[in-house]
């Protein structure tokens, strides 16, 4: 659920490919990926808080509403429910009168609380299945990531910090081998086992004529 105005997407399958992959084969009306990593909405929360997505008052103002409305924590409990926490960028859905009511109470907490979607999705979500027949298909980030490219304003990019740089530190060079000067012999010393055996000759025939 993010508007034109933070960013720009671009979907690089065919429009009815995503309906057929994301609704028509999952026999589901609505689809939206959950979160990469955070599949509780009191992680979420806090991890907005310690990222500094909203003002801190206001997130736990409107968590602490929740939790009187029956909001708990995700646990196997909600199985098949896979995820308390979307990745509202892309939605795929059926425009009929169930969806766009969801759309519409969704974007009714949007405007009641704060902007972070993923903190209100699931007590609409769970407040509709309650009183109908009514599921999401939320699909792994991972294959949204496949056939939807993200790319920011320019303004946007202006204010994010620039990248920080990594030192690439060179291994200390190698001692350098003593060269060869051109022209120059090494002489080698010879050795003197030819005076020995002389030396040893002439002992034998003193020996002999003694």
């Amino acid at each position: 659920m993010v508007s034109e105005d933070d960013l720009r997407l671009g979907i690089v399958i065919c429009g009815k490919h995503a309906l057929k992959l994301f609704l028509w084969r999952q026999n589901a009306n609505f689809a939206i990926s959950r979160h990469y990593r955070r599949f509780d909405v009191f992680v979420e929360a806090e991890a907005n808080k310690a990222a500094g997505k909203y003002d801190n008052s206001s997130i736990d103002e409107q968590v602490d509403f929740y939790k009187q409305e029956g909001l708990t924590p995700y646990s196997e409990a909600k199985f098949p429910i896979t995820s308390d926490v979307p990745e509202g960028c892309v939605l795929i859905k059926e425009h009929i009168p169930i969806t766009n009511l969801f759309t519409c109470l969704w974007f009714n907490e949007v405007d009641r609380f704060t902007s972070r979607d993923q903190l209100s999705f699931a007590i609409v979500r769970d407040k509709i299945m309650a009183k109908v027949d009514w599921n999401i298909n939320m699909f792994l980030d991972c294959e949204r990531r496949n056939f939807v490219i993200q790319t920011y304003h320019r303004d946007l990019l202006e204010q994010m910090p620039p990248p920080v740089a990594t030192v690439i530190r060179r291994p200390p060079a190698l001692p350098s081998m003593r060269r060869r000067t051109p022209g120059k012999r090494i002489t080698r010393r010879r050795s003197s086992s030819r005076r020995h055996r002389k030396a040893a000759a002439g002992n034998r025939d003193q020996f002999l004529l003694s």
